[in-house]
């Protein structure tokens, strides 16, 4: 029970990195409230771990919404009494284009969830982990925007996957005189349901072909699950991770170094 008497918040918490890292945390005795613009997955996953045991919370919207973070926030320390740990992990893949083909609200929609989100999330935390004594924040990023560039068409995402680590090297400095962490998992492939919210258009006319040899991903030729996310996700929230901040940690089998 790392996590007993602790409570999470978790955006993005109704699917992929962000319901395995909600249902680790739950099983590990912290008390979850999760948010997703689905009602009917949070609703899943709130079910998944009541079934357990463990307590949960739901409020599905929009991370790039204000007042809907603001209100999620104050939800769940309402419900619980306080807050200890916050992951921003809501995330979108959004469209995939040449840079020239991006329209404009297409890239600013992809930041606004990806960035904008975090920040949020992060921002209307604080007063409420300076209050706990303290707290873990792990942003969920990517390999891509830290160190893979090779992936056509992910121009913004990446951006906005850059943009989370600087975020969180800023934030680990200006927290730490309250005992606030702020790391960053960095996942390489994984099995998650963020295809749905991904959209490629003309990625062909700028490819440069490569060849792979087969087993891409050096460690065990194989995706991540979000379980194996999750753990690490864990680790960073408790109290095992006491003198870790500001530290991104890559969860890919090698696959950035291998095609970096």
């Amino acid at each position: 029970m790392k996590l007993k008497d602790k409570v999470a918040l978790i955006t993005g918490g109704s699917s992929g990195i962000g319901r395995a890292a909600a249902v680790a945390m739950a099983r590990e005795g912290a008390k979850v409230a999760l948010t997703a613009r689905r009602a009917e997955r949070c609703q899943e996953a709130v079910d998944e771990i009541e079934r357990m045991g463990g307590e949960a919370l739901a409020l599905p919207g929009d991370v790039a919404d204000a007042e809907h973070v603001e209100a999620l926030v104050a939800a769940t320390v309402e419900r619980w009494g306080r807050l200890d740990i916050v992951v921003p992990n809501a995330g979108i893949n959004g469209v995939l284009a040449p840079i020239e083909d991006i329209t404009p609200e297409e890239w600013d929609q992809t930041q606004n969830i990806n960035v904008r989100g975090t920040f949020l999330t992060v921002k209307y935390a604080i007063p409420h982990l300076r209050a706990a004594g303290g707290g873990s924040i792990v942003v969920v990023s990517s390999v891509n925007g830290n160190r893979i560039f090779s992936n056509f068409g992910f121009t913004s995402y990446s951006c906005s996957k850059a943009a989370q680590v600087t975020f969180a090297k800023m934030a680990a400095v200006e927290l730490a005189q309250w005992a606030i962490r702020i790391n960053v998992v960095c996942p390489g492939w994984t099995k998650t349901s963020i295809g749905e919210n991904t959209f490629a258009r003309d990625i062909d006319k700028i490819k440069i072909p490569r060849e792979y040899p087969e087993g891409m991903v050096p460690l065990q030729q194989r995706p991540a699950s979000s379980e194996e996310v999750a753990n690490v996700i864990l680790f960073l929230a408790s109290n095992e991770a006491s003198y870790v901040t500001g530290t991104e940690i890559y969860v890919d089998g090698a696959l950035s170094l291998f095609q970096g």
